[in-house]
């Protein structure tokens, strides 16, 4: 499809540069020993992005705040908030800690008003995954709710776009090549939970191929490789390897089709994708003085697992 060029007034493209800029300067400069940590970065961002500054001010001067107000300035502070990953047992600790305030940074700017202004948004998540991610490739379109497990296993090639509310699970580990299309409401997985313990993961890298596309509310399961130049048809759930140039549908996916055009470069259509997750599971120990706890309280015979995760 072809578009148009479209920019931003220059009073507007100069207060986004001048923006982008500083955030991204302070970001870079940040950490234990500087005179930022990231966490401090992230928390003043969000009170002027919020428009809080006067409340935040009255509040650091040991000024009367309510309780609400209290609750509000503390929460744009990462390191006064949670996120789901956190709670993960195998996660590497000292990468995560940095992951969660630029996630927090991430997650808090998709919930103003800036959010929907798509030159200024998309330049913003744009630098921000060059902090977070592994490997952040140039020209990325990265539209609004999209979220993740960590942010720093993901790994995404030049020129790829991932549309709005998709799920980017980077348990394991998760790599995106160039010219990539994600659609909206898609969920691409690296980790798995056993049929009979819930609780115990294990984690694979996921490959989604140069030329991809995963369309419209599709899921893609742990330890797949989407191949290149190929196709995740709308609402499938991938549960095997798609071959280059392929076309898949259906839950469970299954080829349909070749790409035109391509019939002498691909795999022949078969009735069903190769699973080839355990040649992909990433090995994990846990640490030894964690304190592990099943959170549904269940009885010891749901709590032996029929897979267990793979070791070092």
């Amino acid at each position: 499809m072809t578009k148009r060029h479209v920019s931003l007034p220059a009073d507007a493209e100069a207060g986004l540069d001048a923006f982008l800029s500083e955030v991204d300067q302070r970001l870079t400069a940040a950490g234990p020993d500087a005179e930022e940590s990231t966490c401090e970065v992230v928390q003043d961002v969000l009170v002027d992005l919020y428009g809080d500054r006067e409340a935040y001010e009255r509040w650091q001067a040991g000024k009367q705040v309510s309780p609400a107000e209290r609750v509000r300035l503390q929460g744009y502070d990462p390191c006064n908030a949670t996120l789901e990953a956190e709670y993960y047992a195998e996660k590497d600790e000292q990468r995560f800690e940095r992951s969660k305030h630029l996630q927090w940074l991430w997650r808090q700017f998709d919930a103003t008003p800036m959010a929907d202004n798509i030159e200024f948004a998309l330049r913003f998540r744009q630098m921000l995954a060059g902090h977070l991610f592994e490997e952040a490739g140039e020209n990325l379109r990265l539209f609004k709710g999209i979220t993740f497990s960590y942010g720093h296993n993901i790994s995404v090639g030049d020129n790829t776009v991932v549309h709005d509310d998709v799920h980017l699970d980077d348990r394991g580990k998760l790599t995106i090549g160039d010219r990539v299309s994600i659609s909206d409401d898609a969920h691409v997985y690296s980790h798995d939970h056993d049929v009979v313990d819930q609780t115990e993961v294990r984690n694979f890298h996921t490959i989604i191929e140069d030329d991809a596309r995963v369309t419209y509310d599709a899921m893609v399961t742990a330890g797949v490789r989407v191949g290149e130049n190929s196709v995740v048809g709308a609402r499938a759930t991938v549960t095997g390897d798609v071959p280059d140039h392929h076309v898949v549908v259906g839950q469970p996916a299954t080829s349909v089709r070749v790409k035109p055009g391509f019939e002498d470069e691909a795999a022949p259509v078969e009735d069903h994708l190769d699973d080839n997750a355990d040649a992909r599971e990433i090995p994990y120990d846990l640490p030894d003085d964690l304190d592990a706890f099943d959170e549904f309280e269940r009885p010891a015979e749901l709590s032996e697992p029929v897979e267990p995760h793979e070791r070092p």
